[in-house]
């Protein structure tokens, strides 16, 4: 064994992968998994630790799942984790716990991630649960949302004995996770269904269909209700568009709209929902959510083109994601930027117009800043566009609380160790309050929101 070399991960191979709706990777088995857990130097003064937003115990772990207990290595990172088979497949390791791991200075960093998934994959199976909860201290706290923020400090406060109800506005629980992230990424039935499920074990009450804001109020909650503190996690899902002309065509999609019809409407099993019909489908944009509507349009039987404007060592999506979409066959056309969307006599997308950047300068992130070349202008033939340009919290939320300030990009303004706003009582984290941003990024926000909620309730006695 080459102790600076990773454990190789199966996976479908990429034409069969392409023409379904499968899993793409296959996890490791026991025997691969203790092989690569033997590849952590097991650091005392751990850095992978320090990378992750929910400071899992990883050598911990690790140590345990090298020593074949995976029942204790999963003991150990459900302390600190609600969801671990999800962040076993969609965290940005490499930029987080793989990314700060010291075996990866003169090799390949230990692959925390897919150790991870093993070891909630194999709990799953062999049925094995979290810790059990506190005794009920008779306490009541509201949480909106169900994604990964609300899912996670639902979980926490649980353990420390609270009441806990989340209030979700779809019909069915896991926020981004089920309407977001493709099924070829995260299985829906045999993985986020049982991690909702093992938070639901902890005590806490789901109810789906609420839309807070309309069928109840924050006011209503704490007023009426009875609960001493509320926690808003409920994301960012309104999409940005370009504002270029064509864009109400029939036949323009955010990313959101389209993945939320494959997912939650089926349209992947052949449900009745037209964005299937898709023959040339040109995605606008180029983060992780604009691979997972590329790679689901590609599924669906499209010839699929990126349109992204800066270069491919801008691309903001996954390295990892960016890879598989290229072997399934996506077209990147790349320091491009769309002008106008063409539109026939019937109101349907026909084409769109696209012009060519360079880079300049950088911005203020530090990216350089593309600039349109001129008279290079072009159009593609097409019949459908996706929008992935990023999205902003609903303001539906803070609009109808009193006192609850919000930016001027409609984000709820919250301290970031405790996720207190300007509302007493009232907490919030993740995506409504940073706006799009990781799965792991908003269950760290979710866990600080929790200790917070711990300790306002604490600290105002019984």
């Amino acid at each position: 064994m080459d102790v600076m070399k990773r454990v190789p991960i199966k996976e479908q191979e990429p034409q069969v992968r392409a023409k379904n709706f499968e899993e793409v990777c296959l996890g490791y088995n026991k025997e691969e998994a203790m092989e690569e857990a033997s590849r952590c130097l097991n650091c005392k003064n751990a850095q992978c630790i320090k990378g992750c937003p929910v400071s899992i115990n990883i050598p911990a772990f690790i140590e345990q799942a090298k020593a074949g207990d995976i029942e204790k290595a999963y003991q150990v990172i459900s302390e600190a984790s609600a969801l671990p088979a999800v962040c076993g497949r969609v965290c940005p390791q490499e930029s987080q716990c793989e990314g700060k791991c010291i075996r990866g200075v003169k090799g390949e960093p230990v692959s925390i991630g897919k150790l991870e998934r093993f070891v909630a994959d194999w709990a799953r199976e062999n049925g094995v649960k979290p810790a059990a909860a506190a005794e009920k201290n008779g306490r009541k706290v509201a949480v909106i949302g169900s994604g990964p923020a609300g899912l996670t400090c639902a979980g926490d406060l649980a353990k420390l004995g609270y009441d806990v109800t989340i209030f979700e506005a779809l019909h069915e629980a896991g926020g981004v996770l089920v309407y977001g992230i493709p099924e070829f990424r995260l299985p829906k039935d045999a993985v986020v269904a049982r991690e909702v499920e093992n938070v639901k074990a902890l005590g806490v009450k789901i109810e789906t269909n609420v839309v807070v804001g309309k069928a109840v109020t924050i006011d209503d909650l704490m007023d009426k209700e009875g609960f001493e503190a509320v926690f808003i996690g409920s994301g960012a899902g309104l999409p940005r568009f370009m504002g270029i002309p064509g864009e109400q065509a029939n036949g323009v999609f955010s990313a959101n709209e389209f993945l939320t019809r494959n997912n939650l409407m089926k349209a992947f099993k052949d449900y009745d929902t037209p964005i299937s019909e898709g023959k040339k489908v040109v995605v606008v944009g180029g983060g992780n959510v604009a691979m997972d509507a590329a790679r689901t349009a590609l599924r669906l039987g499209a010839e699929v083109h990126i349109v992204y404007r800066r270069s491919e060592a801008e691309l903001p999506a996954r390295a990892e994601e960016v890879h598989h979409a290229k072997e399934e066959g996506i077209i990147f056309d790349l320091l491009q930027n769309p002008t106008e969307i063409l539109v026939d006599e019937n109101g349907w997308v026909k084409g769109i117009r696209i012009i060519k950047m360079e880079l300049g300068e950088p911005d203020e992130s530090g990216r350089r800043s593309p600039i349109e070349i001129p008279g290079s202008e072009y159009e593609i033939d097409c019949d459908t566009v996706i929008m992935s340009l990023g999205t902003s919290p609903n303001p539906l939320i803070s609009s109808t609380t009193e006192g609850l300030d919000i930016n001027r990009r409609k984000c709820i303004i919250a301290e970031e160790a405790t996720g207190q706003t300007s509302r007493p009582g009232v907490f919030a984290g993740g995506d409504a309050v940073t706006g799009a941003a990781t799965v792991i990024l908003a269950m760290g926000a979710g866990k600080a929101a929790a200790k917070g909620i711990h300790e306002y309730l604490t600290g105002k006695g019984n």
